[in-house]
């Protein structure tokens, strides 16, 4: 650790952004935050779920951690497809985090779900609207098991347990935002017959704008950390942070909440998370607009940003991850 440390200390910074990372002149990139890759598991002992690597694509390079519950191993019953999107503000964080993975394992023990938990590429190696892009190329990637036969990577997990009639996304964080934009793209743009988009789960969605909201400060409103980190994960946003895919709720430029892509949806906010007021906006917009859907709000006291993923052991994180699992199995 020692030598490692002197390496990086010797390297001459170009930028950081704190408190999530450092670039060095030499293409380096030390990200501060985030908790350690962890492999996948044959059989994970407390949730007795299964979980393998695979790649999706090799250009761009796009791959993702599958989860099997057990009870599918030796039955043949078809479960709902999960497509998960992992949080960290674009630029932390892993769908092979070990924070995320023991998420998974729960939700999808509970959930009874076949789970593709992606993983894009960050910033700034990769900046938005990257993320974007491949996310929506995962989906697409499960879509076309259904009858492409060109598919050359087929995945038996998927072929043999899961069922296209009932896929869902679920994400956290900007991985919540991926959820949304990737949900109105399918709204817009058609998946392969045969496949159906039937909900989504949002928790803790990241989504901004110029103008604040509710209990948003006004006096620096411009300086707060989802601001900025908008600015640094995609500078050349057109609209700035009054982007459709940070402000879904812009008059010009976004399309109406009502194309939304599936039929349910889940938000969940945390009391004490400074994006706490854009997730019930967009819970209450959603409803108002003429989206035919159901959505549902819950909203938990007491906790921050992403506690069900950070702070796992708590019961509040247990019983979220129970809402969303119970959400899955509807």
């Amino acid at each position: 650790m020692g030598s490692i440390a002197k390496e990086i200390d010797a390297k001459e910074l170009e930028k950081e952004f704190l408190p999530f990372l450092r670039m060095y002149k030499d293409g380096t990139v030390e990200r501060l935050l985030g908790t350690p890759y962890v492999p996948p598991s044959p059989l994970d002992p407390e949730t007795e779920v299964s979980s393998k690597d695979i790649t999706i694509s090799l250009d761009p390079s796009i791959s993702a951690r599958l989860y099997l519950p057990k009870f599918n191993q030796t039955h043949h019953q078809k479960l709902p497809i999960l497509v998960y999107y992992h949080g960290g503000g674009f630029c932390i964080e892993s769908a092979f985090s070990s924070d995320h993975h023991r998420f998974l394992n729960s939700l999808v023990a509970q959930g009874q779900v076949v789970a593709v938990s992606v993983e894009y590429r960050l910033v700034p190696e990769h900046f938005l609207p990257n993320a974007y892009e491949d996310c929506w190329a995962a989906l697409q990637w499960v879509a076309s098991h259904v009858k492409d036969d060109n598919v050359v990577n087929k995945e038996p997990w998927l072929m043999n347990h899961g069922d296209f009639s009932r896929v869902f996304l679920g994400g956290d964080s900007a991985g919540a935002n991926i959820v949304h934009n990737t949900a109105m793209r399918a709204g817009v743009e058609s998946l392969h017959d045969g496949v159906k988009l039937v909900g989504a789960f949002l928790t803790h969605p990241y989504f901004w704008g110029s103008k604040p909201v509710r209990s948003e400060a006004s006096e620096g409103h411009d300086k707060a950390l989802p601001c900025l980190v908008w600015n640094f994960v995609y500078p050349n946003a057109p609209g700035g942070i009054d982007n459709p895919m940070i402000n879904p709720f812009v008059e010009t430029g976004a399309h109406s909440l009502a194309v939304l892509g599936c039929s349910r949806v889940l938000v969940a906010v945390a009391e004490k998370d400074e994006l706490r007021d854009r997730g019930v906006y967009y819970y209450e917009e959603l409803i108002k607009s003429k989206w035919e859907g159901e959505a549902e709000l819950v909203q938990v006291e007491g906790e921050d940003h992403a506690f069900h993923v950070l702070n796992f052991e708590t019961e509040n994180a247990k019983t979220l991850i129970k809402r969303l699992a119970s959400f899955l199995l509807k």
